[in-house]
């Protein structure tokens, strides 16, 4: 269990999330205990957001756009910055059913891993189905690459 593995490592999370407007942060809290590990999740949905809570420069959004991996890691290293966590987890995607276009389909989800100590990790995917099965699927393989940071 990934609580389980932070605990025991004595690591805290935090989250950064987009496209799935704080699932991640809200599936680890579901768990009782888990405030001994989750630090806190900023829910970034709108650049500005980006910008503000995380300190992703508004000039890199604008070149690569908000779906993109210089935004993940920006938000990924933002969130490791503005908390006290050991390890974030980022994601910024297109969800659907529209904003999809032929460079940024609908489904690809950019995923960001920082960690204090170690270079950040991107990553992306790309999701079949429905908005709701790319964000439950997206807070899927988060939360497996949360796991694989506390595996390093």
């Amino acid at each position: 269990m990934l609580l389980e593995q932070y605990r025991t490592l004595g690591w805290r999370v935090a989250t950064a999330e987009s496209c799935t407007g704080g699932l991640i942060a809200g599936c680890l809290t579901e768990i009782a205990g888990s405030s001994d590990v989750v630090d806190r999740g900023f829910v970034t949905y709108s650049n500005e957001a980006k910008t503000e809570m995380l300190g992703v420069p508004a000039n890199l959004i604008e070149a690569h756009g908000a779906v993109s991996e210089p935004v993940v890691r920006a938000m990924a290293e933002g969130a490791l910055s503005a908390s006290f966590a050991d390890v974030t987890v980022a994601v910024t995607g297109v969800a659907g059913p529209g904003g999809g276009t032929p460079q940024k389909p609908v489904g690809l989800v950019h995923f960001g891993v920082a960690a204090k100590g170690a270079p950040t990790q991107t990553m992306h995917e790309m999701f079949d189905g429905d908005r709701r099965a790319i964000r439950i699927e997206t807070v899927s393989r988060a939360l497996t690459f949360l796991s694989e940071a506390a595996s390093r």
